[in-house]
């Protein structure tokens, strides 16, 4: 099985001291996909520069070619599906077609709570996500779309002339509970997980490994239930968050270690950070891009 090995860039850095750079040189290193987070601000970089994921993308279009970009992950904690549907179609059409949405029901962090609300429980969340992800992918497929929800609402939304790819954009859902891993089931082009959050701090590569086989298993059974053959899905591990943490990237040994298990757990794409200095996510920039252009050759043999 082939492994796809993408990266995510943090919006942290201005434009022209360093953001445009980065996503030049994700495609000169000849990474599958750079994403970038969709937040309003995030953990540790709260005080601190944060761009928009839109505006970002849009101009990472700009400047490469060939390389796809994304979203890892929006949610709805402070998007709209008739407004964000606008401009995935128009940022699919600047990228000429390059775009995958990365999307998930979000969590409690400060988007949860940046627009005046209360946060909302985990089956609100599910709630929400469960009318958000149908909707936007009506209206990412017709020309106009009339909807009332619970939550959201359209009128005679239009948008035309739809999406460059056919019949629309893909979606990567993220996802590990039962709710959701039925909506990638039903319209997802690709799942994501970061793996199991409960074993972060204390658990073993092993189990990680065990509950990665566990959350694939439960999607194979979601796509089971309607009919689709879970080999049409791509499985993306966004990578930082298991056992292993930060460790892959210390040599090229080590991730192509790291990335044969997780191929071999039935995983198409490995998604790992730029590196950020003084951060979760401190790398050897050496090293980083010595794995971005050595690695994939060696998971091939």
């Amino acid at each position: 099985m082939s492994l796809r090995l993408s990266t995510v860039i943090l919006p942290y850095r201005r434009w022209h001291e360093g953001g445009r750079s980065s996503w030049t040189r994700a495609e000169q290193l000849g990474f599958h996909t750079a994403y970038t987070y969709d937040h309003l601000s995030w953990r540790s970089f709260r005080d601190g520069p944060w761009f928009g994921a839109v505006p970002t993308l849009t101009a990472a279009a700009a400047v490469t070619e060939r390389l796809r970009l994304g979203t890892l992950v929006t949610s709805p904690n402070f998007r709209h599906p008739v407004t964000l549907a606008k401009e995935l179609i128009s940022l699919d059409d600047i990228s000429g077609g390059r775009i995958t949405l990365g999307i998930g029901a979000g969590g409690t962090g400060f988007d949860a709570t940046a627009l005046g609300q209360e946060p909302w429980t985990p089956r609100e969340r599910a709630d929400r996500f469960g009318e958000f992800l149908p909707l936007l992918d009506r209206l990412l497929t017709e020309d106009a779309v009339s909807y009332e929800g619970d939550f959201y609402s359209a009128h005679e939304a239009r948008n035309i002339p739809g999406c460059v790819q056919r019949p629309r954009l893909p979606f990567a859902v993220a996802a590990t509970g039962p709710r959701g891993l039925r909506l990638a089931a039903q319209y997802g082009q690709a799942w994501v997980t970061t793996g199991d959050p409960k074993l972060y701090e204390n658990g073993t590569p092993e189990q990680s490994d065990r509950a990665l086989r566990q959350q694939s298993d439960k999607l194979a059974d979601a796509c089971a239930a309607i009919g689709r053959d879970v080999g049409e899905l791509d499985r993306v591990l966004l990578t930082g968050f298991t056992p292993d943490r930060s460790r892959p990237l210390e040599s090229v040994d080590a991730f192509v270690d790291f990335a044969g298990r997780h191929r071999d757990l039935g995983f198409t794409e490995l998604v790992v950070h730029w590196p950020i200095a003084d951060s979760d996510f401190t790398a050897d920039e050496k090293i980083f891009e010595r794995i971005a252009m050595e690695a994939p050759a060696q998971l091939k043999a």
